[in-house]
Order: C-alpha cells, then sequence, then structure tokens
C-alpha cells in the first residue's frame, strides 16, 4: 500500500512539473492576442537601430541598470559611435544605462515609477513587448489619454502614455469589431513601424541576456562534444568486454 501511495505521489509530482517549468512570460501573455516578435540575435543592424531607439526614447523614463554601454560593442559598434551618438546619461562606456529621470518626480506624474528594462523581455516576453508597443490607442477617459490592452486586457489601462505617438500615428478602438484602427497616420507608415518596433523589441531581447547567442553556439559544441564521447566510450566498452562475449 505504501509503495503505491509512493508511485502515485511520483506521478502527480510529474503532472506538476511543466507548470513549474514553464517561463513567467507564459503567465503574462494569458488573456491577450500577441504577435510574433522578429527576435534575432544574430541581426546586428536590427540591434543597433533598436538601442537607437531606446536610448532616444525610452531611457528618459526607464533605467537599463544591468546593461552597461560597452557591452554594445557585442553588436558591431565602434566606441566612438556609442561615446557620439548613444552616451547621454552617463560619461563613461563602462556605466550602466541610467535612466535620465527623477523617479520621485515619475512617480508623481504617472501614479508609479517606470520599471526597470534590464529584463523586462524575460519577464513579459518578446511577443508581448512586441504587441504592447504596437497596441496603443486614444482614450480621452484615461489620464494619460492612452489605453493599452495588451497591458491589461480586462480595463485597457496603462500608466505610460505613447512615447512613439509622433512615429506610429494614433489608434482608436473599434468597439463593435474590438479591432485598432489608425485615425491619424503617423511620421511612418504601419510597416516602418512596426519595423521600428520589433527592432526595439529585439535590442531589449538582447538586453535581457546578452550572453545568449554565446551560450548557444557553446551548446552546440558540448553536444557534439558529448556525442564524439558517446561513440569512443561504445568502441572502447565493445573492445573491452570483445573477449568476454
Amino acid at each position: 500500500m505504501k509503495i503505491t501511495n509512493i508511485i502515485k505521489k511520483a506521478l502527480f509530482a510529474l503532472a506538476l512539473l511543466p507548470c513549474f517549468m514553464l517561463p513567467l512570460s507564459a503567465f503574462a501573455n494569458v488573456g491577450a492576442h500577441l504577435d510574433k516578435a522578429p527576435i534575432d540575435a544574430s541581426n546586428h543592424e536590427s540591434l543597433q537601430r533598436g538601442a537607437r531607439t531606446f536610448v532616444n526614447n525610452c531611457l528618459n523614463c526607464h533605467s537599463a541598470n544591468y546593461m552597461r554601454y560597452n557591452r554594445l560593442l557585442e553588436i558591431g559598434l565602434t566606441e566612438k559611435q556609442i561615446t557620439d551618438n548613444l552616451l547621454f546619461a552617463s560619461d563613461k562606456i563602462g556605466d550602466t544605462m541610467k535612466v535620465a529621470i527623477n523617479p520621485a518626480d515619475a512617480k508623481k506624474w504617472f501614479g508609479v515609477a517606470p520599471p526597470d528594462l534590464s529584463v523586462e523581455v524575460r519577464a513579459r516576453g518578446a511577443d508581448w513587448v512586441y504587441s504592447y508597443m504596437r497596441s496603443f490607442y486614444r482614450d480621452d477617459a484615461s489620464p494619460t489619454g492612452w489605453s493599452n490592452c495588451v497591458f491589461d486586457p480586462v480595463t485597457c489601462k496603462v500608466s505610460m502614455p505613447h512615447v512613439l505617438y509622433e512615429l506610429q500615428g494614433e489608434q482608436t478602438m473599434n468597439h463593435e469589431t474590438h479591432h485598432l484602427e489608425l485615425s491619424k497616420p503617423g511620421k511612418l507608415s504601419v510597416a516602418e513601424y512596426d519595423i521600428l518596433a520589433g527592432d526595439l523589441t529585439n535590442f531589449l531581447a538582447y538586453m535581457a541576456e546578452p550572453a545568449k547567442q554565446q551560450r548557444n553556439h557553446l551548446g552546440w559544441f558540448v553536444l557534439l562534444f558529448l556525442g564524439v564521447l558517446l561513440v569512443l566510450t561504445y568502441k572502447l566498452k565493445k573492445a573491452y568486454w570483445k573477449d568476454i562475449h
């Protein structure tokens, strides 16, 4: 009887295991329609454009305290390019990406201090961030004048205003079809803005885990080494036991 109970508990634990293995982003995505983000850590041009968008627009309110400017050298930028074009909130290339705004002022203006974005993609998922940046719409009932149903599928309330609205334009919610419609074009076309949002998301994904690509490459070499070792071990085993069998 005791053995049977142990087996039942083990099977129950195995059934729950996939739930514990799910990333936090899987739970963050529940309830919102998400579009696939164009993530490609090997596309340095996309990462460079994303870094430019992040520094020029996001770093005014959001910090990236786990990301140093000199890591941008890994995506193909030179030290001079970083210093001349991206190093606005610091003096040294080895510094982290500190926020330009005073957190106390931000909390007073927006009701909550803007979060650090160093690992935002790991927390919410790249698809969530990509869809979020493309889903702001005008809402006169909102304190900021904007709502976003990806952020909150129930109330659509969001504390952050749409800082890129001049580029995307203004969208409105069609409450009959529950789809967003472009009511006022921006400086970019819909396709161009989607590329910009994709580049920004791609950079945020890189920033959340800069060593991911190197780790993946190393993983393939490790698997190859283990595969060769397995073959050699099997041949050694055959040679060792040949006289017995």
